[in-house]
């Protein structure tokens, strides 16, 4: 894989406000008396990607893949082994700690789970204004902005006393929606933010979303190991497997013609009611473990269409048919559009 290649923004030539090169987070691994490292977890291993702002990028894969490890990175929540993030232009590795404490104002995450992300101490008023508090940006009483941004997420005024366990998932998610945009970040990391909460309430919760993004302009990194989810919310995805980008496109594109076999098997994987699909057979053998990835094509022990050069070589970025695919079926180098 060339881990060097810069990432490639979105067509329309805006400046990323997100952008990634050649990231990294590995965790070492420690044994014996005196803690020696004895190796490392590949979470994230080389990966360049950009975001611009309004735009919603989403990433899925398997359970295991790096997903959330890349995005707690973003956020400083985890510490890069190497690589670059910018950050509306600025390294954020250079930044002082003054800075990076500012930068934090304008970027935020919702969580998978809706209750255990709630202090079940704190009522929804110290919740939603405790960044607000922090950062000495209340208005003109707590409770008027509580209410303004509890209303801004469809829930009522009289929600300000209660505490987390009093609601539902889809009103508890809704809460985090509020808490995550009290700061008016330009930018969210949604990690699963909906894979807790039945169907329905997935539909209306990511109908929020879309209405938040398009009042304030924000940007989206949308983690999720659903796709059909994905295509909800997302103008480009991203498919991530054992701590790599393996393809990106458009998420039409990629939904409707995917490239990559592991995209392919991810496509297969998901039920569409009414439609009858060919059988294909499921994905052969386990995802090694990211403490010593495979050389060559990391997909390769387990993809139906590996060759021999896949066991011996890291496969480059090629441009195809509107993607980005990294795979030895599309040659090697940057190719036209088809």
């Amino acid at each position: 894989m060339s881990t060097t290649t810069p990432p490639i923004a979105p067509e329309g030539g805006s400046a990323p406000l997100v952008e990634l090169l050649d990231l990294k987070t590995w965790f070492p691994v420690r044994r014996g008396v005196f803690a020696k490292t004895i190796g490392y977890v590949r979470a994230v291993d080389g990966v360049s990607l950009a975001i611009v702002r309004g735009e919603t990028l989403g990433l899925v894969g398997e359970s295991g893949c790096g997903k959330t490890t890349l995005g707690r990175t973003i956020l400083m929540l985890d510490p890069p082994h190497s690589g670059l993030i910018r950050f509306d232009g600025s390294d954020i590795n250079r930044l002082s700690r003054l800075e990076k404490r500012q930068l934090r104002q304008r970027m935020q995450i919702i969580f998978q789970d809706p209750l255990s992300s709630l202090n079940p101490r704190m009522n929804i008023l110290d919740i939603v204004t405790e960044g607000l508090r922090e950062f000495g940006l209340v208005t003109d009483s707590r409770e008027a902005d509580a209410t303004r941004l509890l209303r801004e997420v469809g829930l009522d005024a009289d929600a300000l006393y209660r505490y987390p366990h009093e609601f539902s998932g889809g009103q508890r998610q809704r809460i985090n929606v509020a808490r995550a945009i009290s700061l008016r970040p330009d930018f969210i990391v949604c990690d699963e933010a909906v894979s807790a909460l039945d169907v329905s309430v997935q539909a209306q919760v990511i109908n929020l979303m879309i209405d938040l993004r398009e009042k304030y302009g924000l940007a989206y990194l949308f983690i999720s190991h659903d796709l059909s989810v994905v295509s909800n919310i997302a103008g480009r995805v991203a498919v991530m497997y054992l701590g790599r980008v393996v393809e990106e496109g458009p998420t039409d594109s990629i939904i409707r013609d995917p490239l990559h076999p592991y995209t392919r098997a991810l496509i297969r994987a998901v039920p569409v009611p009414g439609v009858r699909r060919e059988k294909a057979p499921p994905l052969k053998g386990e995802t090694p473990s990211p403490l010593a990835p495979p050389p060559g094509c990391r997909f390769h022990p387990r993809c139906p269409e590996a060759m021999d050069v896949c066991r011996r070589v890291d496969p480059g970025r090629t441009r195809w048919a509107g993607h980005r695919v990294w795979c030895h079926l599309y040659g090697a180098g940057e190719t036209p559009a088809a």
